[in-house]
């Protein structure tokens, strides 16, 4: 792990109580009994306690936040379910450990598009059990589908079984709401399958973070098949 900024940790008690005025206080978690269960992800070989967890519900409060650690040279890791094996939500002793977990709404099942606008904090799994009464379901399927995040799974391109043939997560994600470094948010991609000039929105799929936090996520969904072989 990095040696921390030693003049981060001496601002704590400061850093602390900014956030508790950006988000409302109980979604500040600073007590080091409760940061325990945020120390690490799967990959628990490894573990560190973070500066201080916030657990925003809303886009306009990770932009405050994010601004605010920008302006004040902290670092920032977001955090989804923490099932990742790779270690991509492992805190640092002198980062704001930014959860997602209260981002749990899905805010539009567009059928005619055959797309799903999901907040970051809905699991995989979530969203076929949204749409399978109407015959349809989202194809990349972790092995952790059950508990593992869509936010996640953009941050970490996941796959599983079916992007043998239906591809990745980068492959099924249409666009989404990201906040960036400096607290700026933005739109790439929509409800379309190709957008002009750069693919930012490829980037951004599989950056583990390092680019941005997802705060919302349009996604394809697929018509089951009508028959399925072993």
């Amino acid at each position: 792990m990095p040696d921390p900024d030693k003049k981060v940790l001496s601002r704590r008690s400061d850093i602390v109580a900014d956030l508790a005025s950006l988000v409302p206080p109980d979604s500040v978690i600073w007590h080091e009994t409760e940061m325990r269960v945020f120390q690490s992800d799967g990959l628990s070989a490894y573990r560190q306690m973070p500066l201080v967890v916030v657990l925003p519900k809303t886009t306009e409060q990770v932009s405050k936040v994010m601004r605010y650690c920008h302006q004040n040279n902290v670092r920032v890791v977001p955090r989804g379910a923490g099932t990742s094996l790779s270690g991509g939500a492992l805190p640092l002793a002198d980062a704001v450990l930014v959860g997602m977990t209260k981002f749990n709404q899905i805010l539009d099942i567009d059928y005619d598009n055959r797309c799903v606008v999901a907040q970051p904090g809905v699991t995989n799994l979530g969203i076929t059990n949204a749409v399978e009464g109407r015959g349809f379901y989202y194809a990349p399927d972790p092995s952790s589908q059950i508990a593992c995040t869509i936010g996640g799974n953009v941050a970490e391109n996941s796959g599983g079984v079916h992007c043998l043939k239906y591809g990745l997560t980068t492959n099924n994600v249409l666009g989404i709401e990201m906040v960036t470094i400096d607290g700026e948010v933005m739109r790439l991609g929509g409800k379309h399958l190709d957008a002009e000039a750069y693919d930012l929105l490829g980037l951004m799929v599989g950056s583990e973070g390092l680019l941005g936090i997802v705060t919302e996520v349009t996604v394809r969904i697929l018509p089951k098949p009508d028959t399925a072989r072993a």
